[in-house]
């Protein structure tokens, strides 16, 4: 039974939040503080974004001032990320349609937090709106200070920052939710930001950022131009809605990449320095290229079994992508059987990893990749370990 002691810790109500974000800030500002961990009660990640405003120099008194884009240079960073922007928009109409009743808009940046586009109801009476609801604008921490945009693409991560958490004192009006998004390759693009002005304390936003950040990766991920769509998840939980693992592969079964998911259940193998080649299906996955396409040409929507080289199964589905709508290419002649073996058993001991195979057989890569499968042609893949 547990003690007094063990038990865990009431989360603190937002009055008693504030006090202890009150006295965070006075500890932080105390010339004489040495303090480098967060306090208690201060999230790690708001703590160090004060301190990394106070390394910059800056004061929380500073006043601001948001200066936006001329209108061609916004023109000219709109045309670089068209491709984010046509995947946000219909993500964040909804986020608008969610949070307008609250008085809420939403933001979409660029990684280095110039703002993109703004969705929801900007109150062109208010300058505080006025300030930050402008396409074009520098909302960055090296702008903004900590608010809930520059943390997100600093921490990489979701955010909630509420009033006087901000760093300047010129936006303790604002509440912002905020999120990273990411690219099939997990490069951040920028960031979708929900923001308040006056508003009670949302801490839910933050979910809804992220559950809209993600959704936006995904409609990036489906309009790359592909030969399968593979969905995947942990046996029991949902496919073919949020929170599946997606991943995009070429005619020839190299990965065009992965959403946030993906990557969590299917790690990539560790490559060379230097190494930048599109890492091929069965380096991946424990099953042959080969038999994945056809599920996705004549199963589509089937659930399978999804065999890992590390003797994990997930279960997914295949989707065929534009590309694959060409015949597949005929494949290669089949190696002598016990050479075959060798290299099977060489790839399943590296856990797919083809360098590592042949390092072990002491073949040079090019030199395993043309015996597999011969010259520009992907590897062949080991037998898939049995299923249960």
């Amino acid at each position: 039974m547990p003690t007094a002691s063990s038990a865990p810790s009431m989360p603190a109500s937002p009055g008693e939040h504030q006090s202890l974000v009150t006295r965070a800030r006075r500890q932080l500002l105390a010339p004489a503080t040495l303090q480098v961990g967060a306090p208690e009660g201060i999230a790690p990640w708001l703590w160090r974004s004060w301190r990394r405003c106070l390394e910059q120099g800056r004061s929380p008194a500073e006043k601001l001032e948001f200066a936006a884009l001329a209108p061609h240079a916004l023109r000219e960073l709109q045309e670089r990320h068209d491709a984010l922007l046509q995947a946000a928009r219909p993500v964040m109409a909804q986020l608008a349609a969610a949070v307008g009743a609250m008085r809420c808009f939403s933001l979409l940046t660029d990684a280095s937090g110039l703002v993109l586009e703004v969705e929801g109801p900007v109150d062109r009476h208010d300058r505080r709106t006025l300030a930050v609801g402008r396409a074009g604008v520098d909302l960055s921490e090296r702008s903004a200070g900590t608010s809930a945009i520059g943390a997100a693409l600093t921490e990489l991560g979701p955010v909630w920052l509420h009033r006087q958490e901000h760093f300047f004192d010129a936006l303790r009006d604002y509440s912002g939710a905020g999120a990273p998004i990411f690219d099939a390759q997990g490069r951040c693009l920028g960031m979708l930001d929900i923001t308040g002005i006056d508003v009670p304390e949302r801490p839910e936003l933050q979910h809804l950022a992220l559950r809209c950040a993600r959704a936006i990766e995904d409609r990036l991920l489906r309009a790359l131009p592909h030969a399968v769509l593979l969905h995947l998840n942990w046996p029991g939980c949902p496919l073919g809605q949020e929170g599946e693992g997606l991943m995009a592969f070429d005619a020839e079964g190299c990965m065009l990449g992965g959403n946030s998911v993906a990557r969590q259940l299917v790690p990539r193998p560790p490559q060379p320095p230097g190494d930048r080649r599109p890492m091929h299906s069965q380096e991946l996955l424990a099953l042959p290229w080969a038999d994945l396409a056809e599920h996705a040409r004549q199963r589509p929507q089937t659930l399978m079994t999804l065999p890992l080289w590390s003797g994990l199964r997930l279960q997914a589905f295949a989707q065929a992508g534009p590309l694959l709508q060409a015949p597949l290419i005929a494949s290669p002649l089949p190696l002598r059987a016990s050479e075959q073996l060798l290299i099977q058993q060489a790839l399943h001991e590296a856990l797919g990893n083809v360098s590592l195979a042949a390092k072990s057989l002491g073949l040079s890569r090019a030199t395993l990749y043309r015996r597999l499968a011969g010259k520009r042609r992907p590897p062949a893949s080991p037998t898939p370990p049995d299923l249960p």
